[in-house]
């Protein structure tokens, strides 16, 4: 069964920087892309970065790219979102997601098919 648990989410200044992570078990980690997600209050569930399985293939949001980094590290099976010059508009619940299929990378909520508890992220004005 594919368990994955996020963490690291806090309350954070804007400007600041935070890194989140994803900690995955019962997959075949190194064989499946990733994604992180995040629910604003209000706002759609939205696609913020992906990252192939072997960590050489990424895809980010426009509201993120230059400032977020999506990496994982396949021996602890875990992914990584390092997140900078935080704004309040990123203030949210973060979820990380596997992709349905072996080796597979993408935007839509609906290509993943696990997902975790989300951690939550506040960014204070």
């Amino acid at each position: 069964q594919v368990q994955l648990v996020e963490s690291g989410g806090r309350l954070v200044q804007a400007g600041g920087s935070l890194r989140v992570r994803c900690a995955a078990s019962g997959l075949t980690f190194r064989t499946y892309g990733m994604g992180w997600f995040r629910q604003a209050p209000g706002k759609e569930f939205e696609f913020l970065a992906g990252i192939d399985w072997a960590g050489s293939s990424t895809l980010y949001a426009d509201s993120v790219k230059g400032r977020f980094t999506i990496t994982r590290d396949n021996p602890k099976n875990t992914v990584y979102l390092q997140m900078n010059s935080l704004k309040p508009e990123d203030t949210g619940v973060y979820y990380c997601g596997k992709h349905r299929v072996q080796y597979g990378l993408g935007r839509r909520s609906g290509e993943y098919d696990s997902w975790g508890q989300g951690t939550q992220v506040t960014v204070s004005s």
